[in-house]
């Protein structure tokens, strides 16, 4: 049966039953709700007795950029891991592209490109061969295997540095490659596990200029796992996991409105009873940490001039701004994201480059 939908008067859509209105910012987007290109169904994954990923469930969509957002150990890479076949769960259920990835693993692998967190390029050939050598590997005709990565290479612009060593090129640089190599064959959806770690501001953000021309283009499916919080904000929706458990799934605006609108933090010279005055005063429920109060408002610009006229404690220093991601791990956590210290296997890695750099 076909429907018409009335979403504003200006806007009319028609949709089947089996269809479900999909809202991004403020671009209205029709997806079927059966059209899920990822199912995870009651995920665990156990290393012995620890348990890394603690019964995870979520779908992402076609077309979507989908989040992983969480400090380092806190089950990211083991759930893609578990996705892309490379770790078989302890329990539980996952679909890609239709495909088991425990009972169909083969054709798992072919409808995925992936970037690693830790580097995978050869760096003693040049960027071409290694984009050569990873089409062959996926038996990808001649003639469709040079087409694809003059392609590649054209929109990571690399094609002039399509002949030399990948161990002259910079990081950035490299991160573009692998991204290339990871679309040679076409894939359904690509795995960005960490894409821009390591690499300063300035990098992150050009990195995330080719990705998003790349998503402009081909309409490619996205999975990202980051603790960054910035570059989380380029997801269509997102998981927050902790601890091997989704805490909270949804678009990065309806997250950050889970703080409220404004968050005000100050410092004045006896917090204790800065605290209790404006508890009495204002019924605010507030947060100290460390040697900062923190309190959450609707209205912070009128709020902010009365908070200091009816304040008797002298302030130091107040501050007024805007929810981020880090907020809203912070109010799910109780703690904020940058303050996690690296695991050992991430202590590891951090050794590894240092020393691949020393070479």
């Amino acid at each position: 049966m076909l429907l018409k939908v009335a979403i504003k008067p200006t806007y009319i859509i028609e949709r089947f039953d089996s269809c479900g209105i999909y809202l991004v910012g403020d671009i209205l987007r029709l997806i079927s709700m059966s059209n899920s290109i990822i199912r995870v169904e009651n995920l665990v994954k156990k290393f012995n007795s620890f348990e890394a990923v603690s019964d995870v469930s979520f779908e992402v969509f076609e077309g979507e950029t989908f989040g992983f957002l969480g400090p380092n150990g806190a089950g990211k890479t083991t759930t893609i891991n578990a996705l892309v076949t490379i770790a078989k769960p302890t329990s539980g259920k996952a679909y890609l592209n239709g495909f088991n990835v425990v009972e169909n693993p083969g054709d798992v692998r072919r409808s995925i490109g992936i970037v690693f967190q830790d580097p995978s390029l050869d760096e003693r050939l040049t960027a071409i061969d290694n984009l050569q050598f990873h089409g062959i590997i996926y038996n990808i005709d001649k003639q469709t295997r040079n087409k694809n990565i003059a392609t590649m290479l054209d929109m990571m612009k690399l094609t002039e540095r399509q002949n030399d060593l990948v161990r002259t090129f910079s990081g950035g640089m490299k991160r573009r490659l692998e991204i290339a190599r990871g679309l040679i064959h076409e894939p359904k959806v690509l795995f960005l596990d960490e894409p821009t770690i390591g690499l300063d501001p300035q990098t992150r953000n050009y990195i995330w200029t080719y990705i998003d021309r790349l998503k402009e283009r081909t309409g490619l499916t996205i999975f990202l796992t980051t603790h960054y919080m910035d570059e989380a904000e380029n997801c269509d929706r997102i998981a927050i996991i902790d601890e091997g458990k989704i805490i909270a799934l949804d678009t990065p605006e309806n997250l950050k409105k889970m703080v409220g609108e404004n968050i005000i933090t100050l410092k004045t010279e006896d917090n204790d009873k800065a605290k209790k005055e404006i508890q009495d005063k204002f019924g605010i429920s507030l947060k100290q940490r460390a040697d900062a109060i923190r309190l959450e408002v609707s209205d912070g610009e009128k709020f902010v001039p009365k908070l200091i006229k009816e304040t008797t404690v002298n302030i130091d220093y107040i501050s007024l701004w805007k929810p981020t991601l880090d907020d809203v791990f912070l109010k799910l956590t109780g703690r904020a994201i940058r303050e996690e210290k690296a695991d050992a296997s991430e202590q590891m890695r951090q050794r590894s480059r240092m020393w691949i750099k020393r070479r």
